[in-house]
């Protein structure tokens, strides 16, 4: 299965594990699912690091690098399609980068791990 990780899943996997519920964390481990982190998250990350709303325990550089070495963590490019598959999505919730995110999972097939509950009114399948 490919999933994709919301930016609180990939900032629990690297820096608290256990705020991730078991069922995430198997599948972001199990080694029959492939693990893509989608440029959004690291911009989204950015932002909140440089307004300091948020902290890592290293830097997102090295954050993203390691899960990239260690566990062949794949990173998922904002395309074209993504963007223009927003106009399909209701609007449930409005927060730009958590539907950009539904619109890669939708547009790749991917499945989504987060614990927003809200995704699923998308229809897209989602791990928590």
């Amino acid at each position: 299965m490919n999933l994709l990780l919301d930016t609180h899943a990939f900032v629990w996997w690297r820096d608290d594990p256990d705020k991730l519920s078991k069922t995430a964390h198997d599948a972001i481990s199990g080694p029959e699912n492939e693990v893509f982190l989608s440029v959004v998250v690291a911009w989204e990350l950015q932002i909140k690091i440089a307004l300091n709303k948020f902290e890592l325990k290293w830097s997102l550089e090295k954050s993203i690098e390691v899960e990239q070495l260690a566990n062949n963590f794949r990173i998922l490019p904002v395309e074209l399609a993504h963007a223009l598959y927003l106009e399909n999505l209701p609007l449930h919730h409005k927060d730009p980068i958590d539907r950009l995110l539904i619109s890669q999972a939708l547009v790749e097939n991917f499945t989504l791990v987060a614990s927003d509950r809200r995704f699923s009114d998308y229809g897209v399948n989602l791990i928590w």
